[in-house]
């Protein structure tokens, strides 16, 4: 199927997306007239298709990837497998213990990097949130199930996959080979800075790191620190719940988060104050790497104003998905609940706003033919990093000293002379 074809395909299915959801809206009263109506006009599109393009198309792969657009366009997450590949998916699902630490969502009809798993094989090349990939093992991921490039990338630890990378950083693609191993996910880190003010850095909310976090911020009181900074940057692997059990660390009442889907109940979580260990004021730094628990965590810390969120915008990533087995021995994996933040904002589709907005800086577009090879992301001391700066400017200062002072206004500018005729009318340039 060539390019004309797959476009065509992407766009049907986002005009049946669209079409499907406000037919939902507006016929509540007759859902399945609504249903079949939409239906109808897809299998037009199918028919027109098979019969008036310019070559005979394969609707099964038509087909897959109009399924898959469809999913795209209303969960960046969601996959569709059909009856092979899922077959193939759940006997490699635990299979095999190496990855190359990347998280992954659809993106611009790409498969883009929502971050890379800080030490592993994709942060050590460099990749980070906004790259795209072009294709893994020589497979082009236009139209591969999220779910199907996920088990690619995974395999026997030591062995090798090839990716070809779309960068931010580089104008022309490029080809990687990730080295598989065993994901390890960093320790919570935590310091001191000056000023009695404690660091805590989480790059991961998997199972176990809340208590690790709670033991940071003990230690952290013990040396004397009298305000903190979570950081949550680049924090993007994690189930929700933890993120939950992070909140609840700072929280002592309120609402943490709700999670609601259409045939999911609405279940809230609600702070308890015996899980509280801290009570000193605290910022939260996130950027577009921040997604799953980490946003829900700094969602509730934020609407219950608890802490500033100092940074960037987040990703969007908080749901409870599953598979859907499928008549045809297939599944489709999609969001079936969304975790909602305190003020009942859909964390996936809007995102924890900071309440500091500072935007990281973008790298430079290489512009040399042959581009050297990727380098790890760098670290960034202290001093240098303007997004913690802010933060510690809002611990000391307080929030409204810390936001920029508005520009003064522009003193008026005097109209321009206008000469008249006898007749009252402007006289204009001499033409």
């Amino acid at each position: 199927m060539n390019r004309r074809l797959k476009a065509l395909v992407v766009m049907v299915s986002m005009c049946l997306a669209a079409l499907l959801l406000v037919g939902a809206a507006l016929d509540q009263a007759t859902p399945s007239e609504g249903v079949y109506k939409h239906l109808g006009v897809y299998t037009e599109v199918l028919h027109r298709i098979k019969s008036d393009y310019v070559e005979e198309p394969d609707l099964k792969s038509v087909t897959l990837g109009a399924i898959n657009g469809l999913l795209q366009s209303i969960d960046p997450f969601g996959s569709y497998l059909n009856a092979d590949q899922y077959r193939e998916y759940v006997k490699q699902k635990d299979a095999f213990q190496g990855d190359v630490g990347l998280v992954l969502s659809w993106k611009y009809g790409y498969l883009g990097v929502v971050d890379a798993v800080p030490g592993s094989a994709a942060d050590k090349a460099g990749l980070s949130t906004g790259d795209m990939l072009e294709t893994i093992r020589g497979i082009a991921t236009r139209d591969m199930p999220l779910a199907y490039a996920e088990m690619l990338l995974r395999g026997k630890p030591g062995t090798t996959v090839e990716v070809s990378l779309l960068s931010l950083s580089r104008q022309a693609p490029r080809k990687i080979a990730l080295t598989r191993s065993v994901i390890e996910y960093p320790a919570v880190g935590h310091n001191m800075l000056p000023g009695e003010i404690g660091y805590i850095e989480a790059s991961s909310l998997v199972t176990g790191k809340a208590q690790e976090v709670a033991a940071a911020v003990k230690g952290l009181e013990n040396q004397g620190a009298k305000r903190l900074v979570l950081d949550l940057r680049h924090c993007a692997t994690g189930a929700p719940e933890e993120g939950i059990a992070v909140a609840n660390l700072f929280l002592e009442k309120g609402l943490i988060t709700y999670l609601q889907g259409q045939r999911v109940s609405r279940q809230d979580f609600t702070a308890d104050p015996a899980k509280t260990v801290s009570r000193l004021p605290l910022a939260v730094l996130a950027n577009r790497g921040t997604a799953g628990g980490a946003e829900v965590a700094a969602a509730a810390l934020l609407e219950n104003k608890r802490a500033e969120v100092i940074g960037e915008p987040t990703y969007g990533n908080a749901a409870l998905r599953k598979p859907v087995a499928m008549d045809d021995g297939g599944a489709i994996i999609l969001a079936v609940a969304k975790y909602h933040s305190p003020g009942g904002k859909a964390i996936q589709d809007a995102r924890v706003m900071p309440s500091v907005q500072v935007i990281e800086t973008e790298p430079a577009a290489e512009t040399e033919e042959e581009p050297g090879p990727p380098e790890p992301r760098p670290g960034v001391r202290p001093e240098d990093d303007k997004t913690l700066q802010k933060a510690i400017e809002v611990l000391t200062k307080g929030k409204a000293a810390a936001e920029p002072a508005a520009a003064p206004p522009e003193p008026a500018r005097p109209e321009p002379r206008r000469l008249m005729t006898p007749l009252g009318e402007p006289k204009g340039p001499k033409r």
